[in-house]
């Protein structure tokens, strides 16, 4: 397992931000774990602009947990924008969402998700189920993400 792992949690629950964060620091598998509390700022983070400007954009997350309701700009919304730019458009996306609806799961998936996980109501559910995320994302999954340009070209 490698150390420098970033995951892009998007979410705008404190409590389930906070119970996210737990489960993957009790997994031991990520390095890093970004919080965006809305969709523009997520949009930001991944690339690197508004307070995100000096961000290194080659240091892509491993995976994005993105949640639908959000403020700003919706979950459906991110997914789509980073579906339809180059730069993100591999980067595995988990919707982690508390909504029930059929249309949001069949929306998710159409516009590129790689995952729809409803968040269990119960806290040692999600604590459990956040942790088996981690354990398939970031340790299971070969990564679909390329590399970066910059890495290739410094490699040649």
């Amino acid at each position: 397992m490698t150390t420098d792992r970033i995951i892009l949690l998007v979410e705008d629950n404190p409590d389930d931000v906070d119970l996210t964060i737990r489960a993957f620091e009790k997994s031991q598998l990520v390095h890093q774990m970004v919080v965006a509390r809305d969709g523009v700022e997520a949009l930001d983070y991944l690339f690197s602009e508004g307070s995100y400007a000096g961000r290194r954009p080659e240091l892509s997350p491993s995976v994005v947990l993105l949640d639908l309701n959000l403020p700003k700009l919706n979950g459906l919304e991110v997914l789509k924008r980073m579906r339809a730019d180059e730069r993100t458009r591999r980067v595995p996306v988990v919707i982690l969402t508390s909504s029930k609806e059929e249309q949001d799961r069949l929306q998710s998936y159409n516009l590129g998700a790689n995952s729809f996980v409803r968040k269990p109501v119960n806290s040692g559910d999600f604590l459990a189920a956040a942790h088996q995320l981690g354990i398939y994302w970031l340790d299971v999954n070969v990564n679909a993400t390329p590399p970066s340009t910059d890495a290739r070209r410094s490699r040649s």
